[in-house]
């Protein structure tokens, strides 16, 4: 139940990576981890618990040891990683749009979400904006959250379209633009959107440089079914696996390696940039690692006793379309997380790196399933490949099952959220 809340909790806080990431750092902080930053010195202490915000949607949460690391115990370098973005719509520069007196915001689709999801829904607007400040190069950086709801995309009436039912491509620079309200005669102006911005900020409009704004859905997470069988929420895929890594970087003891977590922007669009895991971003926090424990010359030593667990989203067996899943591997919600494997290795696992965690769900009885892709079906891929490729190390792909993945609105198991949370624990502390 522990768990349940603070997964709850940060689906309610993590509306866009930003936001995330600040829910998650709360959570550290209370924990007793330190801050520190890319650019200042860093001085570690044994048994020293740590973090690091990169570009406000990244963040990386390491342990280190309390004794000298034993020689024939490996890996000394334990990793797991997430992923802090999800599929929604951005709002573009120069936003304001406006038809008949109606006022619309300009978007674009970020990720491959399931479009008509977003249709209808109560919808709100959040994420960074850059003001104006005396110094050029520090622009003052401001978290944003709408109050409440403040736009919705409606659908077009079935006596408008009625081959609605037998499916419709939506155009996503037409039929995706959202309203934002009604502009009365009286202040009929090109910039309506800034102006609400710069009164919800309390600045003056011409002070907004640029920004970094998601539409969300507001609607908050719920149980659902006769005995509380599943969760039902926006934004599963991937805070559940965040969720997860930060409450266990948090329990796990361990005296003799480091455990560390990171948690990336940007895999829904490929992962290469600065925040992602395409980045030397990964390489490069071990590296600071080594030489602040005084570990350089150990550095590729220490890599290869390493590992990496790769935590995303998985399918699950759909009652209605049983079709779809893999003849003989068909995960199912509540029956625990899932391994995901892939001979194309866009799940990075191999049989070495299952073996180990197989066998530390079995010593602590961790409910566990394993995830293929039917043969005839491409599915998607997680940032373990990327990562793992300039990290070669062993590495498993896991995550939670779920139903309707990418939708605005996505469903759980609600018992496999402790099963992922205890495999990583174990998995730190073994």
């Amino acid at each position: 139940m522990k768990e349940q809340q603070a997964l709850f909790q940060l689906l309610k806080d993590g509306i866009t990576p930003f936001h995330t990431v600040e829910s998650c750092e709360k959570r550290l902080k209370e924990a007793g981890f330190a801050s520190l930053a890319y650019d200042s010195k860093w001085n570690l202490e044994k048994g020293g618990k740590y973090y690091v915000n990169h570009h406000g949607t990244t963040l990386f949460a390491f342990t280190l040891p309390k004794e000298a690391e034993k020689e024939d115990k490996a890996p000394f370098l334990r990793l797991a990683a997430a992923h802090t973005d999800y599929p929604c719509l951005r709002i573009k520069p120069s936003a304001d749009m406006s038809n008949h007196s109606y006022a619309q915001v300009n978007v674009e689709v970020y990720g491959g979400p399931i479009l008509n999801t977003w249709l209808d829904r109560p919808l709100g607007i959040a994420g960074r904006v850059a003001v104006r400040s005396e110094h050029v190069f520090a622009p003052k950086m401001v978290l944003f959250q709408s109050k409440k709801p403040v736009l919705t995309i409606p659908n077009l009436a079935i006596h408008m379209n009625r081959e609605v039912n037998k499916g419709v491509e939506l155009n996503r620079q037409i039929d995706l633009i959202p309203l934002l309200g009604m502009i009365p005669e009286e202040k009929k102006t090109n910039d309506y959107f800034l102006s609400y911005l710069a009164e919800e900020l309390s600045v003056a409009k011409e002070d907004i440089l640029d920004f970094e704004l998601s539409v969300y859905c507001t609607e908050e997470p719920s149980y659902v079914g006769v005995s509380d069988d599943f969760i039902s929420s926006p934004r599963l895929d991937n805070l559940t696996s965040c969720s997860a890594l930060v409450s266990a970087i948090i329990d796990a003891e361990r005296t003799d390696g480091v455990n560390l977590i990171a948690l990336f922007d940007h895999e829904e669009i490929g992962s290469k940039t600065k925040q992602g895991a395409g980045s030397i971003l990964l390489h490069d926090m071990l590296r600071r690692l080594a030489k602040a424990l005084g570990r350089e010359e150990l550095f590729e030593q220490d890599w290869y006793q390493s590992m990496l667990l790769s935590v995303d989203v998985a399918h699950g067996l759909h009652p209605n379309q049983p079709g779809k899943m893999d003849v003989t591997n068909q995960p199912v919600l509540g029956k625990g997380f899932c391994i995901k494997e892939a001979c194309s290795q866009s799940y990075a696992t191999d049989c070495e790196s299952v073996s180990i965690l197989q066998q530390l769900c079995d010593a602590g009885q961790i409910p566990y399933q394993k995830f293929v892709n039917r043969s005839d079906m491409v599915g998607g891929g997680t940032l373990g490949a990327i990562a793992s490729s300039l990290l070669p190390v062993k590495t498993v792909d896991v995550g939670i099952p779920l139903l309707a993945m990418h939708s605005a609105r996505e469903l759980m198991g609600t018992k496999d959220i402790d099963s992922l949370k205890n495999m990583v624990t174990a998995y730190f502390q073994a």
